[in-house]
């Protein structure tokens, strides 16, 4: 069961995110995001790993490009096109773990996602 993580290293909770996981022995495969942007595709599997169908459940709305773009009133495809077009609005870390996936903040959340039997 592979592990990823959508990582930003100026970030304390991506840091913090990848402290426990290194503490809990998982090798993951860290995604700096910033630098090579998630595809809609992408998205829309971790999307589905979250067990949601919105967006906006990953999106940073205080970061003045949402604004700027008038997302809060965009539709959810917008909001994905926005997304990939300015990765800076995805929201982090996001912690994919198998087939599920959590926004780790704060950064314990990831523990649910370790500690969740598989069926």
């Amino acid at each position: 069961m592979g592990t990823s993580v959508f990582f930003n290293p100026e970030c304390s909770n991506c840091r913090t995110a990848a402290a426990i996981l290194e503490e809990r022995g998982v090798d993951a495969d860290y995604v700096r995001y910033l630098e090579t942007a998630p595809s809609r595709t992408d998205l829309e599997d971790v999307l589905v790993k979250l067990g949601t169908d919105d967006p906006r459940d990953i999106v940073r709305t205080k970061e003045p490009i949402y604004a700027e773009l008038g997302l809060d009133t965009a539709d959810r495809d917008q909001v994905l096109d926005a997304m990939t077009a300015h990765p800076i609005l995805i929201q982090r870390p996001i912690v994919i773990h198998g087939d599920r996936a959590v926004v780790a903040r704060p950064p314990e959340r990831l523990l649910e996602l370790l500690d969740h039997k598989q069926p």
